[in-house]
């Protein structure tokens, strides 16, 4: 019964979070049940230090990780110098939607990706990213920063602009 209360309560908030470290839909319900169940297996692991909320997270998350890491996706990588030297206009922020910018995430390259959620949406370090995916410091801050270009060029891209809105 606790179990399934505990269920019902945070799985909507976390499956969000399992999409964002998805490929699509049925991964991340998958995901999400089986970091249900490896909450389950060691909530006796749960010091009493911080929210526990905050723990099933990082649970979650972790899982996502493992999950991507065994299947060892690999992906061909937009050129870069196509975002690093594509002209962008001023964004108009207001103009896009919360689905509309996930949709766009979703998009990037998954190390990207991996990358841009763990930092800008999760709150993680570069060092707990870099300690998290096994790689340098210096590769989750270019990552990072990839990403947010080519977020840029994808929002400019599909008409987000400010000179589009000016009117």
């Amino acid at each position: 019964m606790a179990q399934a209360s505990l269920y019902r309560r945070f799985a909507p908030k976390f499956f969000g979070v399992s999409l964002r470290y998805s490929h699509d839909r049925t991964e991340a319900e998958d995901i999400l049940h089986e970091a249900f169940v490896r909450i389950f297996e060691k909530i006796g692991q749960y010091r009493g230090t911080g929210s526990f909320e905050g723990w099933m997270h990082r649970v979650v998350v972790n899982f996502a990780l493992e999950n991507h890491r065994k299947k060892n996706r690999l992906y061909v990588v937009d050129d870069i110098t196509y975002y690093d030297s594509h002209e962008n206009s001023t964004i108009n922020h207001e103009s896009l939607n919360e689905q509309h910018l996930l949709q766009l995430i979703q998009q990037l390259p998954p190390r990207y990706k991996m990358v841009f959620n763990m930092y800008a949406i999760d709150g993680y370090s570069h060092k707990e990213i870099a300690e998290m995916l096994g790689i340098s410091e210096s590769s989750s801050k270019s990552n990072l920063s990839r990403a947010r270009k080519i977020l840029q060029t994808k929002v400019y891209e599909t008409g987000f602009t400010e000179k589009q809105y000016a009117k």
